[in-house]
């Protein structure tokens, strides 16, 4: 498929194999909105396919090759294997079929802007940062996020085609499939190493996005980043820099506070003072996200007065250090991190909000990035006081048995840090009853269904008071 022209019709029925996923889910909605039948299957039932079905989809939870009867277009995921059964019968059939990342591609060349985050970390968080941003502006944007977020009541806002939103992964070398007119950058580190064999091939796949650019677009790279930073020379487009360290480049964030409540900075923009930026989310992160952010606003002719009033708005998106709730005078918290870069920077924004003790649940997800980033995650709780890990959540992989959890367990104690491997996530729920109290700080983390444990904890104190 070279092209795609949404409004063009070319097909009618589109089948999306692995459609529960949160970006399929988006694009399906999408399609949806733009009178396209569509199908599609999944392993269960979720609150993404229940949404689907009420807005008029045909979801299977089983898959088979029945399912893709009639579909004259088929879109399928990563994670889906050449031996499914729906993939083998769509090629026997010789139907139009396409991977998920090269589709977003094709839809984004259907709007006159599209801004695309990329990066190993914080591009959900950037993406619903600019999405704050942008809701509040002439533009009505389209958007599609890795995470629910509140304002626009899930991960998907279907709006005009003047702007797309959207987050790039670059898993699988997909970036390189997409066509943005702006592409955000925010760093680069060795993550996905099922699929990537080393840290260049990761940066040479991130060289490849930038030469896609042509001359009329936009790219915004977070040069505190060096690996980053040498990717300018790679460009022919504009490029933007943003930086809390040089105060040469495009965006400067000059005289950052991190001893308030919630971060705050004077922002610069080519040597010259706009104003203060106040954020209503932790984490020294949150200040190049947010740098970020407002460099691809402005350079999409957004006013800095409607960007930093708008900034101030977002108060975070579901699993990015999201309050759950209180126990016991403790609070619970839930995170999305499951990169060792990520978990620091998640703890050492909790430990300055942290009256007394510290408490984090890890699920490490996948055996692959357990295994060769294991000296990096052993030396990535600091800050806690205590860190039980759970098993690994296997996700798209399977268990070979030449790593566990109870390794990782050893390798922080070994680092020097205290940590526990329990398996059961009710033991770990009776054991935070037991142990948690006022002042306290306990946080669920990781990109599995570990959040389990903070609802469960939290649902025992409703039916504790109710009953």
């Amino acid at each position: 498929m070279d092209n795609f022209n949404i409004d063009e019709h070319k097909y009618s029925h589109i089948h999306f194999i692995g459609i529960g996923g949160i970006s399929m889910s988006a694009i399906a909605q999408i399609l949806i909105n733009y009178d396209y039948f569509v199908s599609g299957s999944d392993r269960k039932s979720s609150s993404i396919t229940d949404k689907l079905e009420s807005l008029g989809a045909k979801i299977y939870f089983e898959h088979n090759k029945e399912n893709i009867k009639g579909a004259d277009l088929i879109i399928y995921t990563d994670a889906i294997n050449l031996d499914n059964k729906e993939l083998e019968a769509a090629i026997k059939s010789k139907v139009d079929i396409i991977d998920r990342a090269s589709f977003l591609g094709q839809l984004m060349k259907n709007y006159k802007t599209s801004i695309a985050v990329s990066g190993t970390h914080g591009k959900t968080s950037t993406t619903s940062m600019l999405t704050e941003i942008l809701l509040n502006t002439n533009y009505n944007p389209t958007i599609l996020l890795g995470g629910n977020l509140n304002e626009i009541r899930g991960n998907v806002k279907i709006g005009a085609k003047n702007l797309l939103l959207t987050e790039a992964c670059e898993y699988r070398a997909n970036i390189l499939k997409y066509f943005p007119s702006t592409s955000v950058i925010l760093n680069i580190d060795e993550d996905h190493l099922d699929f990537f064999d080393n840290i260049e091939h990761i940066i040479s796949t991130f060289v490849g996005l930038v030469k896609n650019l042509k001359e009329a677009d936009i790219l915004v790279l977070n040069i505190d980043d060096e690996k980053v930073k040498n990717l300018k020379k790679e460009a022919i487009c504009k490029v933007i820099t943003c930086s809390t360290i040089d105060e040469t480049s495009d965006y400067f964030a000059k005289n950052i506070n991190l001893s308030n409540e919630y971060p705050t900075y004077d922002l610069y923009y080519n040597g010259k003072f706009i104003g203060e930026v106040k954020l209503s989310v932790l984490g020294e992160h949150n200040i190049y996200n947010s740098l970020c952010a407002i460099a691809a606003a402005h350079e999409n002719n957004i006013d800095f007065y409607t960007i930093i009033e708008n900034l101030k708005k977002y108060s975070g998106v579901h699993r990015r250090l999201e309050f759950k709730g209180t126990y016991n005078g403790a609070t619970v918290v839930d995170d999305y991190a499951h990169h060792p870069t990520e978990i620091k920077a998640s703890l050492k924004a909790l430990k300055t909000q942290c009256k007394s003790r510290l408490f984090c649940i890890f699920q490490p997800h996948t055996f692959t990035r357990t295994k060769l980033l294991l000296d990096s995650f052993s030396q990535s709780f600091d800050d806690t006081d205590l860190t039980i890990i759970t098993d690994i959540y296997a996700a798209r992989e399977k268990d070979y048995g030449d790593i566990h959890s109870k390794t990782l367990v050893d390798a922080i104690n070994n680092y020097g840090d205290q940590a526990v491997y329990m398996s059961d996530f009710h033991e770990i729920v009776i054991y935070l009853k037991n142990e948690l109290q006022s002042g306290d700080i306990v946080v669920t983390m990781g990109a599995g269904d570990v959040y389990k444990i903070g609802d469960e904890l939290l649902n025992y104190i409703y039916m504790k008071n109710t009953s």
